[in-house]
């Protein structure tokens, strides 16, 4: 392998990593352009130093397996608990992705690569309107506690006023608050604030109230609730 092959090979996993990248900054995730950049053009520069040194087939794939069971920590790292969601696992898959990208991209196959690039921003971008469709939970009977999860999209600056009046409105339901959280939207200027709440039994009623009450702020933009799960804890 000469210096030229080696460049091309590594531009190409820069390049093919900042392009999975670039769906999880536009998305605001927390491993976004360079995180996946920088994930892809490792991997990829791992298995190149291997053909540089004119190493065995056997030694490139054992190169490129360490490569594999190496990346799951760093994606580990982006996987927390928050109150009743498990956050990050996206993102920390994607990263996976990356990496398998830029062993393609080392080992000499950029077509391959870029096949596995359109697989993963396909499945990030294409997938998720239809994963919303599938994710249906069994309805609750009145014996059993229901996770209800409720988003507000606001005006940034009405953000501490519609957080005091969620709150406000969670408690005179009755409902009971086990996680609240909010975070900048794509669209400037707007925040979004979630609410995950907790009831005994269905709480359709309720919950259209505690909607009904902030649909009339003017800040305002989108309100919905939907049920998540039921509460496995008790």
């Amino acid at each position: 392998m000469n210096a030229f092959v080696f460049a091309l090979e590594l531009a190409l996993a820069l390049l093919f990593g900042a392009a999975i990248g670039a769906e999880r900054q536009w998305r605001q995730r927390m491993a976004g352009l360079r995180t996946n950049a920088l994930v892809s053009s490792g991997a990829a520069m791992f298995v190149l130093g291997a053909r540089l040194m004119a190493a065995p087939t056997d030694s490139v794939l054992r190169i490129a397996a360490q490569v594999v069971s190496g990346i799951g920590f760093l994606g580990g790292g982006l996987i927390f608990r928050e109150g009743l969601s498990v956050r990050g696992l996206n993102t920390a898959a994607t990263l996976w992705c990356s990496a398998a990208v830029g062993v393609l991209c080392g080992v000499g196959y950029p077509q391959a690569a870029a096949l596995g690039v359109a697989a993963v921003v396909s499945a990030n971008v294409v997938l998720r309107p239809v994963a919303r469709l599938l994710e249906r939970p069994a309805p609750l009977d009145r014996h059993e506690t229901g996770l209800y999860l409720c988003t507000v999209v606001c005006r940034t600056a009405d953000e501490g006023h519609l957080r005091s009046l969620l709150l406000a409105a969670v408690t005179a339901s009755g409902l009971s608050l086990r996680a609240l959280h909010s975070e900048d939207i794509e669209e400037a200027g707007k925040v979004q604030v979630q609410a995950t709440l907790i009831g005994s039994g269905p709480q359709d009623v309720e919950l259209e109230r505690i909607v009904s009450r902030l649909s009339l702020e003017p800040g305002v933009t989108a309100v919905t609730w939907e049920i998540v799960g039921k509460d496995e804890s008790e």
